[in-house]
């Protein structure tokens, strides 16, 4: 029997996207790491703007909703940003999925632990050992759920984000709605026609 590589690396799980990094295997991830780091808290997941970030995203968020566990997509953000957040909004992890310096044919999955700071070898064992491993999964509302952060409350008071972080002074965002663009500037069909 021929054992399986290491998937872990110096810098996270990386390869080519769809062939050593395919979206069976980033499930397979995505489900580990709930099986290892538990079902409470949100995860967050950013990436970069690779053309396999989107397939690799989605397959990292059914792997982790199918294991039961609820996950913030927050888009496109540089990977310190995601390390950032998972601190300040104490997820029990942040995921980056991109490849850095890499090739575009690349990608890859950065971890990083509640702390902000790249999970200890320890924790990548577990995970990596979690990886493909046969477990019950949760059926009916044990089925976690995604969506989109910041998450907006449905209240229509001032716009706010479950986000546990607060408005500050000279910061723009995430703090504040997307502006539309000025009426000037749609036909009346209101389609974005462009500046003047």
């Amino acid at each position: 029997m021929v054992a399986r590589p290491r998937l872990f690396g110096t810098d996270g799980i990386r390869g080519v996207a769809n062939r050593d990094l395919t979206p069976e295997l980033v499930l397979q991830v995505g489900s580990a790491l709930v099986a290892t780091l538990g079902r409470e808290g949100v995860y967050l997941i950013g990436r970069d703007t690779r053309l396999s970030g989107e397939m690799l995203e989605g397959a990292l968020i059914a792997g982790i909703c199918a294991a039961g566990g609820d996950v913030d997509r927050a888009g496109i953000l540089p990977t310190p940003a995601v390390a950032l957040l998972t601190r300040r909004l104490a997820r029990p992890c942040g995921i980056v999925l991109s490849a850095s310096h890499n090739p575009i044919e690349d990608n890859g999955i950065k971890l990083f632990g509640p702390d902000g700071f790249k999970f200890p070898d320890e924790v990548e064992e577990r995970i990596e050992a979690a990886v493909g491993s046969d477990r019950e999964r949760p059926v009916g509302t044990g089925i976690g759920q995604a969506a989109t952060w910041p998450r907006r409350r449905t209240s229509t008071s001032t716009p706010s984000w479950d986000s546990g972080c607060a408005p500050r002074p000279g910061c723009a965002w995430p703090w504040t709605a997307p502006m539309e663009p000025p009426t000037a500037w749609r036909p009346a069909s209101g389609r974005r026609s462009g500046p003047p």
